[in-house]
């Protein structure tokens, strides 16, 4: 599937389904399942920064769907969900060489990967179905990942919407000022055409002028 195709259906979901897409989308997304819940929460944002959505609520509920997502994944992960997530994991994309690497990383950087986590898509699949299988203290793994999700959430969602009022505005004053943008882009590509063919004529007449 295009990128672009990948955005029709994301938009789509938001102009149907709007809080309940970017909710679910998120849940699903981290416990290992391959929907677009960073690509549902920015376009959810950019949709709020134009006034149809609340910011405030598609924030709060982008991170209890990370908060709930991740913990679906711990108690899978925790009730020896492990090897039944290797045996029929595939087909839903989630790989033995997936668990490894975020593995790697909580053998690295311990339990506090949990909070940046969601930062790299690999790890904010799984990293609740590895911190359950390698049985991190529940409460502790709520705490970390509670932080994890709200720093999540506010940067991207808080950064689409910034941009997404930022990028309308922009649009708004060029539709406005249509007429004059054109005639200046325009002129401006006429001169430089103009000044192109310029030299070329000057560098071709250097070229035929007998030499001494």
């Amino acid at each position: 599937m295009l990128l672009t195709d990948i955005f029709e259906h994301v938009h789509a979901a938001i102009a149907h389904y709007g809080y309940v897409a970017v909710f679910l989308g998120i849940l699903l997304e981290d416990f290992g399942l391959p929907t677009p819940g960073e690509t549902l929460l920015i376009a959810g944002a950019i949709g709020a920064s134009q006034g149809d959505l609340n910011i405030w609520l598609l924030l709060f509920l982008g991170w209890l769907g990370g908060v709930v997502g991740d913990n679906i994944g711990y108690w899978i992960g925790y009730s020896g969900g492990h090897q039944l997530m290797l045996r029929y994991g595939g087909r839903i994309g989630i790989t033995d060489d997936k668990l490894k690497q975020v593995e790697g990383f909580f053998a690295r950087y311990g339990g506090w990967v949990i909070v940046f986590a969601r930062f790299v898509v690999v790890a904010r699949q799984f990293n609740g179905i590895v911190a359950g299988t390698l049985e991190m203290p529940w409460w502790r793994f709520v705490a970390l990942n509670a932080i994890g999700a709200a720093l999540w959430v506010g940067f991207w969602g808080g950064l689409a919407y910034a941009l997404g009022k930022r990028f309308y505005l922009l649009q708004r004053h060029i539709m406005e000022y249509r007429a004059p943008i054109i005639i200046v882009i325009g002129v401006a590509i006429a001169i430089a055409v103009g000044f192109y063919l310029w030299r070329r004529w000057r560098s071709n007449a250097k070229k035929d002028q007998p030499t001494s």
